[in-house]
């Protein structure tokens, strides 16, 4: 499945096998001195260049190179929320106590990679760049002010932050001496991109993109000399790639990640899919038939095979999804609500047509008719290509037939899909929510009232019109809470309500994906060490680029 259109040529995955261009090698004996780590991902063809980080398929945002380029304020570790955030380009970091501010004191010592000193006024043009241009934020910050005071930067928000402190801290500083005199950031190509990271773009073309480490950086000098960006043409030739060691680090799916990758290299190769707090859920339609009845959502949700879909559909390559909140372990342990620790989600056919009974309905010949005599039906529907969710709702489909319901496959273009799952002209998708640093997101992009409109008119999330102002109450009261008792209380309602009622029906995690072998270095996020994702794409990269060693 790909979240974002690809580029738009294709290019055979051979023309990357370039001098220089490939990590260690699955035949080396040992480790190579001074390797070169060639990060990868399967998009297609690097068809133009672009360094703007503010648009999501630019070369650098879409490779990832950019978070080698430019920082964070801080690192927010989205696979362990309970960590503590680590300061990177502010040293200090004070949230108000409703979080409607925060107080960022500018590091000391960081250049840019152009020689110009760094400072707070870099800070503060960042930010005030979201107030000038609304249309760069993307996260919706609803940021209304930004103040200096010699090295302190105060950011002022018209709601709290608590749940989007991650979204605030997570952004990347452009330098103020460059992008003060574009006229339009959200085209600028940015071809020379100037930032205070590690590494500087020293060479683009549509086959590599090359990076050097600065010898001038500010935090610990990265033990790799040098980067090599690349783009293959799909998920099975960028998998060859890094089983036979032309690619070193991946974003990316593997099916049959066992016999495809690890068993290649058991001792180096590494695949970790780390559960962060967002999912993938089917979307239903709560305003229509048949799932307008909270009786029947209720009975649907137990009969999905959840173990089923993390073993076929995702071919065992992701962590499955368990706890009965939705929430994904042991990412969400922390926010469970105690009535609902150790429960998780089960098949159970019996109770499922128990409940439909209790509800009024009957069988005729082994069909489900609903409490007005009609047979029960829907389509479930997702984009053709996109394999695992074909096949996800596939077995959703043989699920549902346990209960005497038909459930049709559709598998429309992606327009096509994307613009009736907005309009709200489905029964049922597959769809992901959003993750963060909290489970607002999840919660949020499913039964929130916020994001509720009328069928018909294109909807952000909430695309099943789930209309429930209690939740949209809680909700509310979880993201403006000031205290910890006040959000649990807010967060309980949630989560029983989101059990109880079922507005969307989670089938699985959607983890952060992070391929990489330590032949030639060591110090890479893991399970046994999960100090940020494995994910090249995201602005975390810069910390484990710092972090690697040379392998002895």
């Amino acid at each position: 499945m790909k979240l974002r259109t690809p580029l738009l040529a294709a290019f055979a995955a051979t023309a990357l096998l370039l001098t220089g261009c490939t990590g260690g090698g699955g035949s080396s004996d040992g480790p190579e001195s001074g390797a070169a780590l060639t990060i990868a991902k399967p998009d297609g063809s690097i068809a133009t260049e672009s360094n703007n980080p503010y648009v999501g398929d630019s070369s650098a945002m879409k490779l990832g190179y950019i978070n080698a380029i430019l920082e964070p304020l801080a690192i927010v570790n989205l696979v362990d929320p309970s960590a503590e955030v680590k300061p990177w380009l502010a040293s200090e970091i004070a949230w108000s106590d409703d979080y409607t501010s925060v107080a960022l004191t500018a590091r000391e010592g960081v250049t840019w990679n152009d020689g110009e000193a760094f400072s707070a006024d870099d800070i503060a043009f960042t930010f005030q760049q979201f107030i000038d241009h609304p249309e760069l934020d993307n996260s919706a910050l609803g940021l209304t002010t930004v103040a200096t005071e010699g090295d302190t930067v105060t950011l002022s928000f018209t709601n709290p932050m608590f749940v989007k402190q991650d979204k605030v801290l997570l952004k990347q500083i452009v330098p103020k001496h460059v992008w003060e005199s574009v006229d339009d950031p959200a085209t600028f190509e940015n071809p020379e991109p100037v930032g205070t990271g590690p590494y500087t773009l020293t060479s683009f073309s549509t086959e590599s993109v090359e990076l050097s480490a600065r010898d001038d950086y500010w935090g610990e000098q990265p033990a790799v000399p040098t980067l090599y960006h690349v783009s293959y043409n799909d998920n099975t030739a960028l998998t060859t790639a890094l089983a036979n060691g032309d690619a070193d680090w991946a974003q990316a799916f593997i099916p049959n990640v066992q016999s495809a990758y690890l068993d290649k290299d058991k001792e180096h190769n590494v695949y970790w899919a780390a559960a962060g707090l967002a999912v993938d859920t089917m979307f239903v339609n709560t305003q229509t038939k048949p799932f307008n009845d909270p009786a029947f959502r209720q009975a649907v949700n137990l009969v999905i095979d959840r173990e089923q879909h993390q073993q076929i559909a995702r071919e065992g390559g992701v962590p499955e999804l368990s706890s009965v909140t939705g929430l994904p372990t042991p990412a969400g342990d922390a926010f469970i609500a105690s009535e609902f620790e150790g429960e998780d989600y089960t098949v159970d056919a019996k109770a499922a047509k128990q409940v439909l009974t209790d509800a009024g309905y009957t069988w005729e010949d082994d069909v489900l008719t609903d409490p007005s005599g009609e047979a029960v039906t829907f389509t479930l529907s997702v984009p053709q290509g996109w394999n695992d969710y074909v096949t996800g709702i596939s077995l959703i489909a043989d699920s549902v037939k346990t209960l005497g319901v038909t459930a049709m496959v559709d598998t429309p273009d992606q327009d096509t899909w994307w613009a009736a799952k907005s309009d709200g002209d489905f029964q049922a998708i597959l769809h992901w929510t959003d993750t963060g640093a909290t489970p607002y997101d999840l919660y949020s992009d499913i039964m929130d009232g916020r994001w509720l409109v009328a069928e018909g008119e294109a909807a952000d999330f909430n695309f099943g019109r789930y209309d429930s102002p209690e939740a949209t109450a809680a909700l509310a009261a979880y993201a403006n809470a000031t205290d910890d008792a006040t959000r649990a209380a807010a967060l309980e309602t949630v989560q029983k309500l989101f059990v109880s009622d079922v507005p969307a029906m989670p089938i699985g995690t959607r983890p952060f994906i992070g391929s990489y072998n330590t032949r030639n270095y060591t110090g890479w996020p893991s399970e046994d060490d999960p100090y940020a994702p494995a994910d090249p794409t995201q602005p975390t990269a810069v910390y484990i680029l710092t972090q690697l060693k040379a392998a002895k």
